[in-house]
Parts: structure tokens; C-alpha cells; sequence
């Protein structure tokens, strides 16, 4: 006899959905735990009102497990995506919930006609930048001293081919 195998829970997939207000509090604690110089919640709500169609958060196991916020840009030549600020926390982390935030947010850049996705990553976080090559993402140039505590970014970006 052959058996199919066992359906995975409803909550063992994350629900991606675009972030409302209500989700700033548990978005400035997963940035807080997550980075050196972490936004703070007005940013937050400043980036929700600006880019409310590229802001998406994913709730797992009931949760809010990460966040990304997207905005576009364009230079007269091309517009693209720019990821500004993307995190997971750690009890969710390496469940792929990651990965799905930026192809959620690389799918709404290309609906709005968006023709590549950019991103800035520390110099020093390796396992970030092998992520995102993961994904496609390759680096552009290094722009030095970006951050506040004077380290150089890399910038990667990514080519959507349609």
C-alpha cells in the first residue's frame, strides 16, 4: 500500500501580507534584535506610509516572524527595487521565511514595472551576502563608510529577466 505523505499543518507555512501600522511594535523588537544601529519606530511608520504596496510582513505559527521594506526607484532610465531593511527573527530563522519575504517583494517590484531589485549589506556579513547570491543578487560596487559605525556596504543587485 502506498501511503501519501502527511499534510503540513496550515501553520507550518508562513503567511506573507503587507504590514499595517498594528505591526510596528513587534517589527522595531525583531530590528532591535537584529541589528547594531536598528531603526527606530517612527522610521517605520514614515516607510509604511511611503511604500505601503512593498512593506509586507510574514506571520508563522501565529507570529510575527520578519519583516521587509521595499521602495521604488527611478533614475530616469530604469526603475528598481531597493530593499531598505529585512530581518527574521532568530527563533524563526532557517525556515525559509526569509527567503519568501524577498521573492514576495521581488514579485511586487516587477508588477510595478520594476526591472531589477537592489540591496545594501554589510561588508563584514558574509552569510547575508551568500543568502542573496542565493537568491541572484550579485555585487555592483562598495560604497565605503555607510554605515554609522564607519563600515563599507556592499551593494548586490539583481536583474529580473522576463
Amino acid at each position: 500500500m502506498i501511503r501519501s505523505p502527511p499534510l503540513a499543518s496550515p501553520t507550518a507555512v508562513p503567511f506573507i501580507r503587507r504590514a499595517v501600522p498594528a505591526d510596528v511594535p513587534v517589527i522595531v523588537a525583531i530590528e532591535r534584535e537584529a541589528f547594531l544601529d536598528p531603526w527606530d519606530a517612527e522610521i517605520f511608520i514614515e516607510a509604511l506610509s511611503y511604500y505601503p504596496t512593498t512593506y509586507f510582513v510574514a506571520v508563522f505559527e501565529g507570529k510575527i516572524a520578519g519583516f521587509i521594506v521595499g521602495a521604488l526607484e527611478d533614475t530616469g532610465e530604469n526603475i528598481y527595487g531597493h530593499i531598505c531593511n529585512f530581518a527574521v527573527s532568530a527563533p524563526f530563522q532557517r525556515r525559509g521565511i526569509g527567503r519568501q519575504l524577498v521573492i514576495r517583494l521581488e514579485h511586487q517590484f516587477a508588477l510595478e514595472s520594476a526591472s531589477g531589485s537592489q540591496l545594501e549589506v554589510r561588508e563584514s556579513n558574509a552569510p547575508a551576502q551568500r543568502f542573496y547570491r542565493r537568491l541572484g543578487y550579485e555585487n555592483v560596487f562598495q560604497v565605503g563608510g555607510y554605515y554609522a559605525n564607519g563600515e563599507d556596504a556592499l551593494v548586490m543587485m539583481k536583474w529580473f529577466r522576463f
